[in-house]
């Protein structure tokens, strides 16, 4: 079933730039940032708000503000001599053939390709696997900037026509075209204002879509996002025709997805109103007049169909199960009570399961490290696919009548390899491997599991050179997420070798909150608990510092989204943990990130003051924006953040950089880099390479680093 629904031994590592006030650049005068007398009671607490002008992204206002911070912050970087060269050699880097795994669609295998410093992939295609390459279709061309980009694809079964997903100056919101794959030719209209999607093809005939009201059309960056609705587009009519399927008012969901089995037969919807838990429906199509048919009534657990087997029906979920569990069940009677289990759940996290040739391959984690298993569809364990070392594994996505299948390999320092696996034998093959100017045998990985303040032991992945001096002067960048269940295993990214070839350490612990040791670890770090996530990484640092790995002066604390929120909550409760801090798109102010886009959506995690006066209190005591308090040296700060991010709105990082500037004292500089036409995440390859030239050359120059690698091209 294809699924179409969502770092030798050396001397002189680093050497100092000087004294503070020979190194440091002057910053300022910051912009003036206004203050408004805005004071909400939230379940009977008091919420001063004085920066809620700020949320209005379409004020001259605001604009103006962010012209101006630009202005002090890219006048601050550019005054770091080193800067450019650490451009230079992330470029150099990057600059490698990349691919991915090439899936068949009718008489062609398609894959995608960047001959290094593409801003976008290219989709390429070839007839059988030994054909002649040809570019299908070319991003790059899509706008004169690169800032354009293709989310996703779906093809037929027979591969004649194919719905792509555009993306424009990284907004989450898509438009979506369908081309005739024999001469790419634009069939029907464009649909417009799709968000959170897939596309799941129904024969030939049309294709089912979610998108929220139509009548959001975009144009305010943090409008509420509310109802999502499941489409379905009949091809060669308009879409104000599309037939709404699911949701809208009278079944209201802020998350809904839809699709066809590979079979045909079933239409399975899943719906929920938060991040996690959902419901789950199924449609018998090739029965006359059949009706939506519910499985799953409530949000309480997470579900999913993996494949079906003529009437039976394969379903992950951890109902009853934590850590995971794989269940049959005949679709003419799929309620809970008749589930049996196929693949017991086990003292190992299950995280995903795909299909191909009908075997299940299932993902394991073990101590945050990828595990896969094969089984038939009765639940017959087959095999265990050894994997080169320790690291990170997927695909493994194909058809039923697939005898081979594809899936990629990576550690961090290891690239992204493609393997081609046979089924029946399970012998792997290796397919593609990039060829990358690093070597990994120069690097030490190693894992460590270290107390968190309530003794709960953490898991950490440590790189760096061999043969590092444990010295407390090591440059370090510790990094980390912790929370909506999202496991961080070791996988490869050619930015960080910039800062591992030049004496620094990379460190990446597992916080509860993720999903590395099953819903229980996710629970722990959620809503009253959430408290547990910032001890968790507060812990990493010491013991960081306690090993000799790096000092306060050297440590550099990172994390995006969810991991914006932890180092904005880790920075203002721990100040003196570390010399930097480098918060991305976080979720700052607490009291109303529900307020905004699809945010209501993450209460499962965090809860909202709207709830209680005790989670009320809870939250305001650790958001960000609220946490600052005057007369508090701060840790050098570069809050980044995009004008177009539609998930986390701008308004976050812009009010707790005017907080950060107005009560910060010290040297330390707290500056805001808000880029333009990107949205959560860089909009294209130079963009997201200057955003992280920025971050480290300003790492680097706040801990009194000058990088040895950059010395040679200065």
């Amino acid at each position: 079933m294809r699924k179409t629904l969502l770092f030798l031994t050396i001397v002189g590592v680093v050497s100092a730039c000087g004294s503070k006030t020979e190194q440091q650049a002057a910053v300022g005068p910051y912009p003036t940032t206004k203050t408004v007398n805005q004071v909400d009671t939230l379940s009977g607490v008091a919420v001063a708000d004085p920066y809620r002008w700020l949320e209005d992204d379409t004020a001259k206002e605001t604009a103006d503000w962010i012209a101006k911070e630009n202005d002090v912050t890219f006048g601050y970087l550019k005054s770091i001599k080193f800067r450019d060269a650490i451009r230079e050699r992330l470029g150099e880097l990057q600059n490698y053939e990349r691919f991915t795994a090439p899936v068949k669609h009718g008489e062609y295998y398609y894959y995608s390709k960047n001959t290094g410093l593409q801003n976008q992939n290219v989709v390429y295609r070839k007839k059988g696997e030994n054909g002649t390459d040809e570019v299908f279709l070319d991003p790059n061309t899509f706008s004169t900037d690169g800032t354009t980009a293709l989310a996703g694809a779906s093809y037929t079964q027979d591969g004649s026509l194919v719905a792509v997903l555009i993306q424009e100056g990284g907004s989450d919101m898509r438009k979506a075209v369908v081309l005739n794959t024999t001469d790419k030719s634009v069939i029907g209209d464009t649909l417009k204002y799709l968000k959170f999607t897939g596309i799941s093809w129904k024969g030939n005939d049309g294709f089912y879509y979610s998108s929220y009201d139509r009548q959001n059309k975009g144009k305010q960056v943090g409008a509420l996002t509310q109802y999502h609705k499941l489409y379905y587009h009949k091809m060669g009519t308009p879409q104000t025709s599309d037939q709404m399927i699911f949701g809208g008012e009278k079944t209201p969901r802020r998350y809904i997805g839809g699709g066809m089995t590979e079979d045909q037969r079933y239409l399975v919807i899943a719906a929920a109103t938060k991040t996690t838990g959902g419901e789950l429906y199924i449609q018998d199509m090739k029965a006359k007049n059949s009706k939506l048919v519910t499985i799953v009534g409530n949000f309480d657990n997470d579900h999913n169909i993996v494949d079906n087997d003529g009437s039976k029906l394969i379903i992950q979920t951890n109902l009853n199960a934590p850590n995971g569990r794989i269940v049959a069940v005949d679709a003419a009677n799929p309620g809970v009570e008749n589930w049996k289990d196929i693949v017991p759940e086990t003292d190992v996290a299950m995280v995903g399961v795909t299909t191909a040739g009908k075997k299940m391959f299932v993902e394991y984690l073990k101590d945050a490290s990828t595990q896969v298993k094969q089984y038939d569809y009765n639940g017959k364990f087959e095999r265990d696919i050894t994997f080169p070392t320790i690291g990170s594994a997927g695909g493994f996505n194909g058809e039923q009548g697939d005898k081979e299948v594809y899936y990629t390999f990576t550690s961090f320092t290891t690239p992204t390899s493609i393997y081609k696996y046979d089924i029946a034998s399970g012998k792997s093959t290796l397919f593609a491997k990039p060829n990358v100017d690093f070597n990994g045998d120069d690097y030490e990985i190693k894992q460590v599991f270290y107390n968190s303040k309530d003794g709960t032991k953490i898991p950490m992945f440590i790189v760096h050179k061999k043969g590092i001096e444990l010295n407390g002067k090591n440059p370090t960048l510790l990094y980390a997420y912790g929370g909506f269940g999202v496991s961080l295993s070791p996988n490869f990214q050619t930015s960080r070798l910039v800062w591992l070839e030049n004496g620094g350490v990379f460190a990446q612990p597992n916080l509860r909150g993720g999903g590395e040791y099953g819903e229980k670890w996710h629970d722990a770090g959620t809503k009253m608990n959430k408290q547990n996530v910032f001890d968790d990484f507060i812990a990493a640092g010491e013991y960081l510092i306690s090993q000799k790995y790096t000092s306060s002066n050297y440590l550099t604390i990172s994390g995006g989204s969810n991991g914006g929120l932890l180092v904005g909550a880790t920075m203002t409760q721990r100040p003196d943990l570390a010399k930097v801090a480098l918060p991305a798109v976080g979720v700052m102010d607490m009291m109303r990130y529900h307020k905004f886009t699809s945010g209501a959506g993450w209460a499962y995690d965090y809860g909202t003051a709207d709830d209680s006066k005790e989670m009320a209190e809870y939250l305001l005591k650790y958001s960000p924006v609220h946490a600052v308090k005057p007369g508090v040296a701060y840790p050098a700060t570069l809050v980044t953040t995009a004008d177009h991010d539609d998930r986390v709105v701008p308004a976050h990082s812009f009010k707790f950089a005017a907080a950060l500037q107005a009560n910060h004292v010290g040297n330390n500089p707290v500056l805001i880099r808000i880029d333009t036409k990107s949205g959560h995440g860089s909009s294209n390859l130079s963009k997201a390479l200057d955003m992280i030239a920025d971050q480290y050359s300003f790492a680097y120059y706040n801990m009194g680093v000058e990088p040895p690698q950059t010395k040679k091209t200065m």
